[in-house]
């Protein structure tokens, strides 16, 4: 079935609450329109990667200059502490969570310490025999480093958690009921979390009335109240007492805090939905399960891996693939006139627009139908060059280029157009959630088939997929899946 006979709901419209609250003001001293001002309180959250980076750095010296077996060659320790930073951010020890602890990363610091010790020893006594060292002696140097990083890293944790409680940053609660009162209670008791709760969203799926609520907060009842409360109050971050999809609105609230940049939490009481969200071991905010609903914000490190390996590798797959962009563009330019590469607008990470660039296999008649028409694949105004570009997907090279530019990376959800968009985000609750990763030119739906007039229900739920298990190891998985699908036509 595709879009243009599915009927779509209506939307659903918040209920008003009636509760006297404080009213939400702007801050002083900002015009209207100016632009959102960021708490104070983020540069330590921001910083604190790099802090951790170099605590980790300075205690691998320490353990070089103290217990290292014997003269230690620098080109060795310079290895060691690449090998280290990256094994230490593959383990995710430089995310940033609300209630970390160095006796918690203490066994994966261990563990790491002697694998990069004993594999770097390897290499050193394998180039030079004069530089083979014991076991013992190796094992002493990573249980030095252990000690001293994790006493590095508990000194980091508690600066940034005393710095996030001299500055909270203001903070919107979705929830009703007792779950969301005590939520609002323990942040404003416990500022160390760097929340401080300026008001509650209660629309018409939360479960209970927000009047039961005992905190003194004023009470938003619509996407547009909230709207206006993030611009005028700064918001920087947004939890949820519930599941996003268990809220009448939760996809247009979610779709709301990321488009301004505020960090979403899940923070309840069921452990059982956290962990089905985020693993065996969620983070936790005073014993309530938390977890972060967005992939990007706290694995910097690994995403900023993911947009270094999208550059690099289309770039050099734009080199090796010119001379068959030249052959298709030569092929369209002659069976279809010209017009060879087709622009359209697409929306990217958090709802952003960009314009996609593809070779043209299909001239609409207007922009109407360009914007709005679902699946062009049976339509007999398409050449026989266009048909041989989509069935082998050669229409997609020119994507390579939104990598480059950053509009796209090379695995993650397809992006759609925005009338598209707008249709499904109504119809399907988990389709506007899957904007919290970059779009890319494939993704885990498409290498399981959902491509062209399939479940835009089932894409959804792989995408969304996707986006909660990513790895750097799963893009390359896809990335592997998607060659091999090449060579059996599967275009749309």
């Amino acid at each position: 079935m595709t879009t243009d006979s599915a009927r779509v709901p209506r939307a659903a419209q918040a209920t008003a609450v009636r509760r006297a609250a404080s009213t939400i003001l702007p801050p002083r001293g900002v015009r209207a329109g100016a632009p959102v001002p960021r708490a104070a309180g983020g540069s330590a959250r921001r910083r604190a990667p790099v802090a951790l980076m170099v605590s980790d750095t300075l205690s691998l010296g320490l353990a070089v200059a103290l217990a290292a077996p014997g003269p230690w060659p620098p080109v060795a320790v310079l290895l060691q502490v690449t090998v280290q930073l990256l094994l230490n951010a593959c383990r995710g020890l430089y995310r940033t969570g609300l209630s970390p602890s160095a006796l918690a990363e203490l066994p994966a610091l261990a563990g790491l310490a002697a694998v990069q010790w004993y594999v770097i020893a390897e290499a050193v006594s394998a180039y030079d025999p004069r530089h083979a060292a014991g076991w013992l002696a190796l094992g002493c140097a990573a249980g030095v480093q252990t000690v001293v990083s994790c006493g590095a890293r508990a000194f980091v944790h508690r600066a940034r958690l005393w710095s996030a409680g001299r500055s909270p940053q203001s903070t919107l609660v979705v929830g009703g009921g007792p779950v969301a009162d005590r939520v609002v209670a323990v942040l404003q008791e416990h500022t160390r979390y760097g929340m401080r709760p300026v008001g509650r969203v209660v629309g018409s799926g939360t479960g209970t009335d927000a009047r039961a609520g005992q905190a003194p907060l004023p009470v938003l009842a619509s996407v547009q109240d909230a709207g206006r409360a993030v611009v005028q109050n700064s918001v920087r971050h947004a939890v949820f007492t519930v599941p996003p999809e268990a809220v009448a609105d939760g996809p247009e609230l979610f779709a709301l805090f990321t488009r301004h940049r505020c960090r979403v939490w899940l923070i309840t009481d069921q452990e059982t939905v956290a962990r089905r969200r985020t693993g065996p071991r969620p983070d936790h905010v005073w014993g309530f399960a938390a977890h972060s609903l967005q992939a990007g914000p706290h694995r910097p490190v690994a995403h900023g891996a993911k947009r270094a390996m999208d550059a690099v590798l289309a770039t050099v797959a734009l080199v090796v693939a010119s001379p068959v962009m030249a052959a298709c563009a030569l092929a369209v330019r002659v069976c279809d006139g010209p017009g060879v590469v087709f622009r359209q607008e697409r929306i990217g990470r958090y709802g952003r627009p960009f314009v996609l660039l593809k070779f043209r296999t299909l001239r609409p008649a207007d922009a109407h139908e360009s914007a709005t028409r679902w699946n062009v694949s049976a339509d007999r105004r398409m050449s026989g060059v266009g048909r041989m570009l989509r069935r082998t997907s050669l229409d997609e090279l020119p994507q390579l280029w939104n990598v480059v530019r950053g509009d796209m990376s090379l695995v993650g959800p397809r992006p759609e157009r925005p009338y598209f968009v707008k249709q499904f985000s109504r119809v399907h609750p988990g389709y506007r959630t899957r904007h919290r990763m970059p779009v890319g030119i494939t993704g885990l739906a498409q290498v399981h088939g959902l491509r062209g007039d399939t479940s835009i229900e089932d894409r959804a739920r792989f995408d969304n997929r996707y986006i909660e298990t990513w790895s750097l190891w799963q893009d390359m998985c896809v990335l592997a899946r998607t060659a091999g699908s090449v060579f059996r036509l599967g275009g749309s």
